[in-house]
Order: structure tokens, then sequence, then C-alpha cells
């Protein structure tokens, strides 16, 4: 624990000779559980960017028609 304490840089606080885990782990889950929200955040924001371009191509597909309509010509009995 001491050294991972020490990787971390943390400093025992004042009147402590080390750290204590309660002072390390109440540090460690502010910054995980902000990295989590910001995570979520993160991750909704990709996607819904996704989902954009998907309904993009999706209206870019559909503008281009697969087939070609011609205009009925009239003709027989209906057309005199």
């Amino acid at each position: 624990f001491l050294e991972t304490a020490a990787y971390f840089c943390m400093k025992p606080k004042m009147g402590e000779k080390e750290v204590s885990p309660h002072s390390f782990f109440s540090i460690w889950h502010e910054f995980s559980s902000d990295f989590k929200d910001f995570w979520k955040k993160e991750n909704k924001l990709i996607l819904q960017e996704r989902v954009k371009e998907a309904e993009e191509v999706c209206r870019q597909k559909k503008g281009k028609s697969l087939y070609n309509i011609r205009p009925k010509h009239d003709s027989g009995i209906v057309s005199e």
C-alpha cells in the first residue's frame, strides 16, 4: 500500500507519519466516481453522433432512387 501511495505522490496529512488507507481511498473514490460520470457522458455523446451519421447516410440512400419512374403516356380510348 505504501508503495502505491508513494507512486501517486501522496503525502501524509499534518500530524500523521504515514498516508492512511482511509485518506488515500477517499480521494481515489472521488476520482473514480467522477471519471465514471465523465465516461458515461462522453459515451452518450459519441453514440448520439454515430446515430446522426447513420441517419444522414440513410437519408442520402433514400434520396437516390434505385429505379426510374417514367410518366404514363395516354393511349387508347382515353387519349382520343
